[in-house]
């Protein structure tokens, strides 16, 4: 009786009620569409993963590669994908490791190989200083699930300033895992043109980051143009190979 009342009596008030209303339920069922629905598709994709065995299989099965051959570990950790890879094939892997704690841990355990080269820094779209959470394996600059988590001053450099001083012209395969940073960094490159300058992305894209679909879409958009993707377990791994 009082809604009908409110509405015979001010209808332009009745009508911004109920546009709140329909606003909070459009949110509400956002909410409840990323929390379900999206998480269990990443749960589906994940576990689609292990039961592919990729990390023993997909991300080390290069066969292009060989000793000239030069691979960007962005997210080094301890260096276990660096060894695997140069394992396998003998090549070169810079091993990018902003946190120092695991980037002493990788100069330790790569002493006697001089084609494992751990850099404590990160590559980004600029320079700059930044706060890292301190997650084990996930320490990020991006998480915000990692706002209780104690803080690790790190450094990245931009790219293409740092594969000048390296003095490299192309990466034979770029495996990037990097927490959230992933967007800055391939959309720099897209930005600037140069994805082409690698043969091989093997991209882990995070969905913590506000509209992480928008942003991948994005890059997937620039890559198409000079990419093919391969395989693809979404918002887990995924590569992409130079056309």
């Amino acid at each position: 009786m009082k809604v009908l009342q409110l509405m015979l009596s001010n209808p332009l008030l009745f009508s911004k009620k109920v546009a709140r209303r329909f606003i909070h339920l459009y949110k509400l069922l956002i909410h409840l569409y990323k929390l379900h629905i999206l998480k269990d598709e990443f749960t589906n994709e994940i576990t689609r993963w292990f039961r592919d065995n990729g990390d023993e299989t997909l991300r080390i099965d290069y066969p292009e590669l060989n000793e000239e051959s030069i691979v960007f570990d962005l997210g080094g950790y301890k260096g276990d994908f660096a060894q695997a890879i140069n394992d396998k094939y003998g090549c070169t892997v810079y091993l990018f490791e902003p946190h120092p704690e695991f980037y002493d841990t990788c100069v330790q355990r790569f002493l006697s190989n001089d084609k494992l080269i751990p850099l404590n820094y990160g590559l980004s779209d600029k320079d700059g200083k930044f706060m890292l959470s301190d997650s084990v394996d996930g320490s990020s600059f991006l998480n915000p699930n990692h706002q209780d988590k104690s803080e690790i001053e790190c450094e990245v450099k931009e790219i293409f300033e740092v594969l000048s001083k390296l003095e490299v012209s192309n990466i034979d395969l770029m495996k990037i895992n990097i927490e959230g940073s992933e967007y800055p960094l391939l959309l720099h490159m897209i930005s600037e043109n140069r994805l082409s300058i690698v043969d091989n992305y093997q991209i882990q894209f995070h969905n913590f980051i506000d509209n992480a679909d928008e942003l991948r879409n994005k890059i997937i958009e620039g890559l198409s143009k000079t990419h093919v993707r391969t395989w693809c377990y979404t918002f887990v791994w995924e590569n992409w190979k130079r056309k």
